[in-house]
């Protein structure tokens, strides 16, 4: 029966990518966040960067793409809210920023080499 020989697996072709400057990215990515639970993350192929507030999960991926060259499998948003702060002999209140995060993952054997050089 040649109806079972056939298989119906779709693999996946990955679409070459090379680096580049990007105006988005410039504008959407505002620097990666390089802390002790980013670069365990590195492990898994994730990597943390801090993003606008305005950005969504397809404009990251795209600006990530963009200027890495390399295949996005997910992107997720994280929203850090402001904290307040004390700080002086008098007590005064201040507040630390809010943070906009993504962390994103990249195809298996794939790296960025921003994050290569370690802590």
């Amino acid at each position: 029966m040649a109806l079972f020989d056939k298989t119906t697996e779709d693999k996946k072709t990955l679409r070459k990518l090379t680096p580049k400057e990007s105006a988005l990215a410039t504008r959407l990515l505002s620097r990666p966040r390089i802390t002790e639970k980013s670069y365990a993350l590195n492990a898994a192929n994730k990597y943390v960067f801090e993003v606008t507030k305005t950005s969504t999960k397809k404009s990251v991926k795209r600006a990530v793409e963009e200027v890495y060259g390399v295949n996005v499998t997910a992107v997720n948003i994280v929203r850090l809210p402001a904290k307040k702060r004390v700080s002086g002999q008098k007590r005064t209140v201040g507040f630390k920023g809010a943070v906009k995060k993504a962390i994103v993952t990249v195809v298996q054997g794939q790296t960025i080499e921003l994050f290569k050089a370690g802590m």
